[in-house]
């Protein structure tokens, strides 16, 4: 009787499990891949969104427009980002002053509200 040498190298269950075990971490890294790629998309379109809301207010001090009460929409396109802008102006208890705020939405999303931006602005002296 002749003795086997031991036989080297890896069984089929063996390579199997390790190709579970491969696929596992693969695919939660794919995964983490996706979350950082929507991530980074919603950080543009907010990005993008600031800008038109600080794009309005700031037209509106440096042309010292002192705005009438009341609520008005207007496009406000950023790069491929189709936005709609919305101002609002309240007044306040002081006369001199208006609440100035400018909501941005996304045109194909017109219910998600991107971000909200609020100033006062002070009625311009007569010269």
């Amino acid at each position: 009787m002749t003795m086997r040498a031991p036989s080297r190298g890896f069984t089929l269950l063996e390579v199997l499990v390790a190709l579970v075990i491969v696929g596992t971490a693969l695919s939660a890294g794919l995964r983490a891949v996706g979350s950082l790629t929507a991530n980074s998309s919603n950080l543009r379109a907010s990005m993008m969104a600031t800008w038109s809301a600080e794009n309005r207010l700031v037209q509106i001090r440096i042309g010292r427009e002192f705005p009438e009460v009341g609520r008005r929409s207007f496009p406000c396109p950023q790069g491929d980002l189709n936005l709609m802008c919305e101002e609002e102006v309240f007044t306040s208890p002081n006369p001199l002053l208006r609440r100035i705020e400018v909501s941005v939405f996304d045109v194909d999303n017109p219910g998600r509200r991107i971000v909200k931006l609020v100033q006062l602005v002070l009625r311009p002296s007569p010269i």
